[in-house]
Order: structure tokens, then C-alpha cells, then sequence
């Protein structure tokens, strides 16, 4: 409980976060390890939250460098507005709350105190798509279409552990305002990782088939590579696609693998409309190529809350969805 007996962001989190781990072991904070790490590099960074320092990794700054850190409670909007001002001021900040809460609860703060002046703030949601118990409440869902449609915002999503490190390095590669999408990690030794890049604008081919290709991002990926893994059994071999910035999408590789498989298949933990399908059809369309092509996403509704396997199977996320809609296609 809060010092005023109010229930907090991370009270009702603590259950959900346990859960949806499925497992009892220490979870790394990889991406507040490196935003420490960057800061102690730079003295510009700043880190806010908004009442969420548990489940956004930013306790290890709040602990570590507590100068450089503002608690701003459950007030989004206004701390999208502190940001501002620091930003204006030669910091560089790096605010954080869940990710329906820093994009839906602040979008027109974001449009004129961030995207309109490109300043250098980062903006930092955890908890992406139907990853949650807590339901419509806490499920982003269109928090990607939201930040596509601002001019001067880039978009990252990291496809899990391996990339959730390199997330701060990515964004404070962009010059302007940065919008990073991110799942915490489960139980995994740093030790295990293997060594992997996220270079801003550019995607990654994960596995080479000719048959088809599914673009996917986040979460989702690891799905892709398991639906992958499905139509192998079944002589279908396809490519995968780690789209980790959504925005500028890498146009070159998605023409590129077009044309060699014929086949496209988006997959993403978000709405299918404005996000990453959305992005990718566009892309095709506007380059006049013909493919065979299908989106895999949230179909324009509203989920129930529930573990992450359930949700994803419940709503069409998972790797033997995705490689039914490959298996349609062809």
C-alpha cells in the first residue's frame, strides 16, 4: 500500500507479474542494468516512473543514482511534461510506466511536448499486448498504431532477453523521441545469452526458408521461430523476420523477402490495425508487389484477462495459429 492506503500500480502487479513469470526464480533486470550502466556513462540521462519502479527495472536507478531520478506517482501526463522541460534543458530522459498508460493516458502531452519539438526523450512501456491478468485495464493493444501516427517518434520492441539489454543503447542512438516497447525477461542467467544486435532501422533474419516469410516483432518472434519449427515437420520451410523497429520499418527487407517467397505473414501483440501488419501491407502495396498475405494479431476486440499462454492461445497469437495461417496461404 501507498503512504495515502491507496492500492498502487505495483501492488496489483505483484500477482499478475508472479504468474505470468511461471516460475519462482530471480528475474533479471536486464534493461535497468543497462540504463544504470548508460547513465553512469552519461550524466544527461534521467530516469522518471510513474509509480511502477518494480515492474519497469527502474528500483536499480532509484537506488543507484538517486539524484537522476523522479517519482512522479500515477500522474503520466504530467510527468510527459517534466520530461519536456528537463529535455529542453540539455537532459535526456527516460520515462516509464506501463504501456497502455504511457501512450493512451498522455498521447496529446506526447504530440506537442515531445513529437512536435523532437526532443530526446525516451519513453519506456512495459507490459505489451495480452500479457497480463489484469485485463482491458492494462492491456496495450494499440499503443504502437498510437505512436506510428506521430511524426518524429521511432518505435522499438525487442524480441526478448537477448535484445531487452540493447534496448537503451538503441534508443539513444536516435537523435529524437523514442518509444520502446518492452516484455521483462523470466528467469534467465545473463551468462546464457547469446550475444545479439539491435541496430535501429534495420531488421533481423532469424532462419532462412523459401517457402514463405513471417515478419514478426516482440514477443511474438520467438512464436514465429516455434511455428517455424512446426511447418519444418511438414516440409514447409519459411523465413522469419525480427521487425524490432517498427517504425521506420526496414522497407529494403521486407521488399526484399517478398519477392523471394511470395508469401507474408505478419505477427504481432497488438491490434492488427495500425501496428506492424498494418505497416508491412502498406509497404507492399505502395511498392506494388504482389504477395499472398495475412496478419496475425488482436482481431479488433477487446481480451479478458489471463495468463500469457491462455491469452495468446485464446486469441489466435501462438506459434500453431500462426502456422496455420501460413499453412492457408500455401
Amino acid at each position: 500500500m501507498s503512504e495515502n492506503n491507496f492500492v498502487t500500480n505495483n501492488d496489483a502487479l505483484k500477482v499478475d507479474d508472479f504468474i505470468s513469470r511461471g516460475n519462482t526464480g530471480p528475474v533479471p533486470k536486464l534493461y535497468g542494468e543497462s540504463l544504470v550502466a548508460a547513465a553512469r556513462l552519461d550524466e544527461r540521462i534521467f530516469c522518471l516512473c510513474a509509480d511502477l519502479v518494480g515492474a519497469t527495472e527502474t528500483d536499480l536507478f532509484r537506488d543507484q543514482l538517486p539524484e537522476r531520478f523522479v517519482h512522479t506517482g500515477i500522474a503520466e501526463a504530467n510527468m510527459i511534461g517534466i520530461a519536456g522541460g528537463l529535455a529542453r534543458s540539455g537532459i535526456i530522459p527516460f520515462v516509464h510506466s506501463f504501456c497502455v498508460f504511457v501512450s493512451r493516458r498522455c498521447y496529446d502531452q506526447i504530440a506537442m511536448q515531445v513529437a512536435y519539438p523532437k526532443l530526446p526523450i525516451k519513453i519506456v512501456g512495459f507490459l505489451p499486448g495480452l500479457t497480463t491478468l489484469l485485463g482491458v485495464s492494462h492491456q496495450a493493444i494499440d499503443d504502437i498504431a498510437l505512436m506510428r501516427a506521430l511524426p518524429n517518434m521511432t518505435i522499438i520492441e525487442p524480441d526478448g532477453p537477448e535484445q531487452l539489454g540493447l534496448a537503451v543503447d538503441a534508443a539513444l542512438a536516435i537523435e529524437g523521441p523514442v518509444y520502446l516497447r518492452l516484455k521483462r525477461a523470466a528467469a534467465i542467467s545473463s551468462s546464457k545469452l547469446k550475444k545479439r544486435s539491435l541496430r535501429p532501422g534495420l531488421a533481423e533474419i532469424l532462419r532462412h526458408g523459401p517457402d514463405a516469410t513471417i515478419i514478426a516483432c516482440g514477443m511474438m518472434v520467438q512464436e514465429a521461430l516455434y511455428a517455424a519449427d512446426l511447418l519444418s515437420t511438414e516440409d514447409i520451410q519459411v523465413s522469419v523476420l525480427n521487425m524490432a523497429t517498427i517504425k521506420p520499418l526496414d522497407v529494403k527487407a521486407v521488399i526484399d523477402l517478398a519477392r523471394k517467397t511470395k508469401v507474408i505473414v505478419t505477427a504481432e501483440n497488438h491490434s492488427i490495425i495500425g501496428g506492424l501488419g498494418s505497416s508491412v501491407a502498406e509497404t507492399l502495396m505502395e511498392e506494388s508487389i504482389v504477395v499472398k498475405f495475412a496478419r496475425v494479431g488482436i482481431r479488433d476486440t477487446f481480451a479478458e484477462g489471463g495468463s500469457t499462454p491462455y491469452l495468446f492461445d485464446q486469441y489466435r497469437l501462438s506459434a500453431k495459429h500462426i502456422a496455420h495461417v501460413v499453412k492457408g496461404l500455401l
